[in-house]
């Protein structure tokens, strides 16, 4: 058995868990939206009055979904709003051009703010520009939070729903520097078209959180966008997929994530010190990121075109939760699962019933326990050294510092000290010390849940839907605990209160 080492102290607090990190994502592509959250012609009783999934819902739910972004993703960029709202029977039908299908319109803004009121999310608009008007997004933002007798808000209580509904986070765009986009343009071109635009979109109502459309943080990009934008902006979307050739790779792969974010956060410093913004920027609270999409996605498995609906692997459940252990590291503000449901999901539905794969229990783990307080931590782990493929060489060597075979985060959430530990290593198991520094000593037992099978390719399978599933424990601490091969843990140590000694 190998051996490592986490040193916790409950009074070195590097920031509040920022419930955000637990959003999602549902764009119009394959079974996300229709068959998905939205089946109003299910005749198993599976949805409500709306004809919204119910088991859909409790799932979303069960995961503290904070806030979720719409209508996209590559679809948005070719998105006409107005077909979406109003009468059902006269909305028209269009030709889709993300993923070359036609979209009915049956499911619209209207529909969208309900389902998010029923999961208790915060709806997060991502805004056409590609095919869109700068006019015509305005005109959307007024309907949806518009308070004064103006023709789009009127139109919305027309439309049955007199008050506004207060959207707070508005996307400036999806990937509009990808070439599979709907109007891709080059960073200088977005940049000033964004500028314009938010200045806009703040002029309608200055309340709304604005986020500027980012690449994976390394890029120039980035840079270049953030420069333009820094003092209109309030977030800088990143975008991130992974998925190894073999485990390892799979699991490790997430430390490209902390890279990006880490690199992002200094174009932004960057930004705000530049001789054209910074007097724009005194005073003004710096951008935070909002990773708006990240999943664990191999498209050649899973084409979006054919609706991108990906199995997923034990291996794949440890790489979304290294995924999750880099936002709470780095204090990330927003982070959204892309996507919901069916589509690169963790969950898959049926006309009778739902499936949780192997990716869903590490978000519910977290989204549950994992909050609080997150306290910088520091682990002594063996790190991996094999290669890290052909698509990304260089992430071993430009993210040699998160290449641990035993990765964690900590929380502190009143009196509990929650510590995720993801063992990576697909042969070894771990004795873990978890040294507490410090007056406050842990008290009672340890409650331990975790995610683990032997087989690091096992799937759940509507057939046998509990192949990987979480277990829960309980055993005296002794300052140490056995995390083994290919598994998640939470550990919680409840601790005396700080005034004790």
């Amino acid at each position: 058995m190998s051996a490592a080492a986490i040193q916790l102290d409950p009074r070195r607090i590097s920031g509040e868990i920022s419930p955000l990190v637990y959003s999602g994502f549902t764009e119009h592509m394959g079974r996300c939206i229709y068959d998905g959250i939205f089946e109003p012609n299910n005749s198993n009783g599976l949805v409500d009055e709306n004809g919204f999934r119910t088991d859909v819902l409790q799932a979303l739910k069960d995961c503290n979904t904070a806030a979720v972004r719409w209508p996209g993703g590559n679809f948005v960029q070719s998105y006409r709003w107005e077909d979406g709202v109003g009468p059902k029977e006269s909305r028209p039908a269009r030709l889709e051009l993300a993923w070359l299908g036609v979209e009915t319109n049956a499911f619209g803004t209207d529909e969208f703010m309900a389902w998010c009121d029923k999961l208790g999310a915060e709806p997060f608009i991502c805004l056409n520009m590609g095919t869109g008007t700068l006019e015509s997004a305005l005109h959307w933002l007024e309907y949806m939070n518009g308070t004064q007798p103006t023709y789009w808000a009127e139109m919305r209580k027309k439309n049955g729903h007199p008050e506004p509904y207060k959207v707070k986070y508005i996307a400036l765009g999806n990937e509009v520097w990808g070439p599979w986009q709907v109007g891709q343009a080059t960073a200088e071109d977005y940049a000033k078209a964004a500028r314009q635009w938010g200045k806009a979109l703040k002029l309608v109502d200055p309340t709304i959180k604005l986020v500027s459309c980012g690449k994976e943080g390394t890029d120039n990009w980035d840079r270049i966008v953030l420069e333009e934008c820094i003092d209109i902006i309030d977030y800088h979307s990143l975008h991130l997929y992974t998925r190894g050739p073999e485990h390892e790779v799979n699991a490790i792969s997430p430390a490209l994530a902390q890279k990006g974010i880490e690199i992002t956060r200094s174009y932004i410093d960057l930004a705000m010190m530049h001789p054209d913004r910074r007097a724009a920027c005194a005073g003004k609270a710096k951008p935070g990121i909002c990773f708006d999409e990240w999943n664990v996605w191999n498209p050649d498995i899973a084409p979006g075109v054919s609706g991108a609906e990906q199995e997923y692997t034990m291996s794949d459940a440890l790489a979304v939760a290294a995924y999750l252990n880099v936002f709470i590291r780095t204090n990330t503000e927003i982070a959204c699962l892309a996507q919901s449901v069916n589509v690169i999901s963790p969950l898959m539905t049926s006309p009778t019933g739902l499936l949780k794969q192997p990716t869903f229990f590490p978000l519910q783990l977290f989204a549950t326990y994992m909050r609080g307080k997150n306290l910088s931590i520091y682990v002594d782990t063996p790190k991996y050294e094999g290669t890290m493929g052909s698509d990304r060489p260089w992430v071993k060597d430009i993210c040699a510092d998160s290449l641990g075979w035993i990765d964690a985060t900590a929380a502190l959430d009143g009196n509990t000290l929650n510590i995720a530990i993801i063992n990576r290593h697909p042969q070894e198991a771990f004795e873990v010390e978890l040294n507490l520094a410090g007056s406050r000593k842990v008290v009672g037992e340890m409650e331990v849940h975790e995610l683990h099978h032997e087989n690091l390719m096992a799937v759940n399978t509507w057939e046998d839907s509990e192949q990987v599933v979480p277990t829960k424990s309980s055993a005296p601490f002794t300052g140490s605990y056995t995390a083994k091969a290919g598994s998640l843990s939470v550990v919680r140590l409840n601790l005396s209160n700080e005034n004790m000694s």
